[in-house]
């Protein structure tokens, strides 16, 4: 299956999702160090993952590819990819303390495979178990303690463990080790659909899909915290045969002290800018205008650097793209996270949804921390009311409708608490 991505407005044929499922209970255990924004409802946030499914297949009838029942479906009818699917579940799974139990315990799972379901392995992958076994003296006196080992509780961020380029996928590595796993299950998942991996990110370097667009006859490359340099010198030379890449410095917050940055605020490209269509883009300028862009012209086989450079303001107009700009607290609330379906239409976070346990997530952080978050919280608030008085709510704004662009806005904020939105969710597999 042929993979493909050239420019960001192309209409949205396929969509790889997940999902959330049982990782999201352990990620909901501890949300900071799971790299969610807030605490939140699973059940909820499941029905909402539903929502979007379902509007995605049903409103644009677009191929939607669910990645745990994908690959448990084809496991099941196909002897080869269930074994492969034992074998990495095996690699996966530690047993250890009393070694007599910890080897029976092990001989035991593989004894009883074939009356095991595909589902039992495809959540070792999951939850990466740790089975401590300690015995005592007695008839079957036995403490069984079992450590789920890093979940990966942003799984259903589709986007970012890989990215789909105009050659194909490449496979990411994830910066943080909370992530590190992920790619593992979706590059089974390029392996069973038969989809060639172009590149696959190696160590030292680090790449996410959130810090990749593709605009056309060029592209924009994100840089900073997420994505490093070795890691946007390996997608140069392996992963893209644009003409031009833009490689995009993750600018620091204005608002926030440079000595205390946070880089989550705007910790993926796409987290404060993003393509409506073929001519209008959406951001917050205050980011737009302190990136700072690197720019790269691909000459025979590999990419020069021009001496110039600029910012991804001055950039995007230079392309004659128009902005649409948005406020902090909008940016924050994941107004920019937005999905293009095809040239002009988007689907939407419904941002006046969102707006208020983002204001009180960052009133919480304030009180923790006033000199590192004071002066964003004051413009946030500074916002939330002229937003209310103008009821201008990200999409619902008149330079949206001004530029012809039809929004389709969905309600998502339990989703929106593990730290994105409608881009964030889906793999876009196939455009064109």
């Amino acid at each position: 299956m042929k993979a493909q991505a050239k420019a960001e407005w192309h209409p949205l044929r396929k969509v790889v999702v997940h999902r959330p499922g049982i990782e999201m209970f352990f990620g909901l255990l501890e949300p900071y160090a799971s790299l969610y924004e807030r605490a939140f409802s699973r059940y909820e946030a499941r029905r909402e993952h539903e929502k979007l499914e379902y509007t995605l297949k049903q409103e644009f009838k677009i191929d939607i590819l669910r990645l745990k029942e994908t690959i448990l479906s084809i496991a099941d009818r196909n002897p080869r990819i269930r074994e492969d699917l034992i074998k990495r579940a095996y690699q996966s799974v530690t047993f250890k303390g009393d070694k007599k139990e910890a080897d029976l315990a092990r001989k035991q799972m593989e004894k009883n495979t074939d009356v095991l379901d595909s589902g039992h392995f495809f959540n070792i992958l999951l939850l990466h178990p740790l089975v401590d076994l300690e015995t005592e003296p007695g008839a079957r006196i036995i403490h069984l303690n079992v450590t789920e080992r890093e979940p990966v509780s942003n799984l259903y961020f589709m986007r970012d463990q890989q990215a789909v380029t105009d050659k194909g996928i490449v496979l990411s590595r994830m910066s943080k080790p909370q992530r590190r796993r992920e790619p593992l299950l979706t590059q089974f998942l390029w392996e069973i659909l038969e989809a060639p991996v172009v590149h696959e990110t190696q160590e030292p370097g680090t790449f996410e899909g959130g810090d990749f667009i593709p605009m056309g006859d060029f592209a924009l490359m994100g840089i900073g915290d997420r994505t490093n340099r070795s890691g946007v010198e390996q997608m140069l030379a392996s992963g893209l045969g644009f003409d031009e890449v833009g490689v995009v410095h993750q600018p620091n917050h204005p608002l926030i002290p440079g000595e205390k940055r946070d880089p989550m605020v705007d910790m993926h490209l796409d987290t404060y800018f993003n393509v409506a269509s073929s001519s209008a883009v959406v951001g917050l300028e205050l980011l737009l205008k302190n990136a700072k862009v690197e720019i790269y012209h691909r000459e025979g086989g590999s990419y020069t650097k021009d001496k110039e450079e600029t910012s991804l303001h001055d950039y995007i107009k230079g392309k004659g793209f128009d902005i649409i700009p948005i406020t902090t607290l909008e940016q924050m609330s994941y107004a920019s996270n937005f999905l293009c379906i095809r040239d002009g239409t988007i689907l939407a976070v419904e941002v006046d949804r969102n707006v208020k346990d983002v204001l009180e997530n960052l009133k919480t952080q304030v009180q923790s921390d006033p000199e590192r978050y004071g002066k964003l919280l004051a413009q946030a608030e500074k916002d939330y009311e002229s937003l209310k008085n103008e009821g201008q709510f990200f999409p619902h704004k008149k330079e949206i409708y001004q530029h012809g662009i039809d929004a389709y806005p969905l309600i998502l904020p339990n989703l929106t608490g593990g730290y994105g939105g409608a881009h964030c969710m889906t793999c876009a597999l196939k455009r064109g």
